[in-house]
């Protein structure tokens, strides 16, 4: 996932950013928002259209899908400026490049990454190889878009959840329910993330996503159960280390139920084993 730096775009009187800025503020979305639309790392975004990295050629393109103009004019050429207010292109709901995204998540999860080839995700997109390497120029910028986007879908899922939940051990019950597979969508994310453990394993770049993730994951653990401990509704623990022991036990649970035969280790089994740690780790009544 490293970038090569002959597909970066010459900017240096920083024009090509004020074009990227002008199309952002036609959407009237925020800059995160932006940057999941485009499949794009939000302080990669940031760093850009600070003018302290510049763009790629493919994230110029997907610049352009989804705010509806030319890549001719994002690059200096003629071409169809934004106008205010104006939707995204009408292509596929959310644009050509998360359409492209979820159906690499789908055959991912189907098939694993190293047996999915670009043209099945073309087929499956309705369009070409071309058009897929046009978004995303090679697989691994494929898998990073995937994992990318799976975070965050479970981000936002974390997050509309915790802000109803009444204390944090109703923080915890709803983190530990959106990590048991039960859906077809969690077993999905799930299967993208096994696939993603065998990359890091070879892979530095990919190590990298992948440590992102946990200590963004781990963290909002062990925030949780910092202040179920503030609160009183947890005993005295420490919060990091019982955070790193939930998503380990998570993890492996998690992996049972999708490795083994649906008479085994099951969802309901899976969620009764952390609804068992929890109570006996954490309930004051054990101290």
């Amino acid at each position: 996932m490293d970038e090569d730096p002959g597909t970066r775009v010459a900017d240096d009187a920083g024009d090509i950013t004020g074009r990227v800025k002008k199309v952002v503020e036609s959407l009237g979305c925020s800059r995160r928002e932006f940057a999941r639309r485009i499949v794009m790392d939000p302080s990669k975004l940031s760093r850009s259209l600070g003018g302290t990295r510049r763009f790629t050629l493919a994230e110029i393109v997907r610049v352009a899908d989804i705010g509806g103009v030319d890549v001719a004019w994002l690059l200096g050429s003629r071409g169809t400026p934004p106008a205010r207010g104006r939707e995204p292109a009408a292509v596929p709901e959310g644009g050509r490049p998360l359409q492209i995204v979820r159906e690499t998540v789908r055959l991912i999860a189907e098939h694993g990454f190293h047996a999915v080839r670009v043209a099945d995700i073309a087929a499956a997109c309705g369009t070409s190889t071309a058009a897929v390497h046009y978004h995303f120029p090679g697989r691994d910028e494929l898998l990073e878009a995937a994992v990318r986007w799976c975070m965050d879908e479970d981000t936002a899922r974390r997050a509309a959840g915790l802000a109803d939940a009444p204390d944090a051990h109703a923080e915890l019950l709803h983190l530990i329910a959106l990590q048991t597979p039960r859906t077809g969508q969690q077993r999905r994310q799930w299967l993208v993330w096994l696939d993603l453990w065998a990359q890091a394993a070879r892979s530095t770049a990919v190590g990298r996503l992948h440590e992102h993730y946990y200590r963004q994951w781990r963290t909002t653990v062990a925030d949780a159960v910092r202040r179920g401990v503030e609160q009183g509704v947890f005993r005295a623990v420490d919060p990091e280390f019982t955070a790193l022991r939930l998503t380990a036990l998570i993890d492996g649970l998690a992996t049972q139920v999708l490795a083994t035969a649906p008479d085994s280790t099951g969802p309901d089994s899976m969620h009764a084993a952390l609804l068992a740690f929890v109570d006996t780790e954490l309930s004051p009544t054990r101290a």
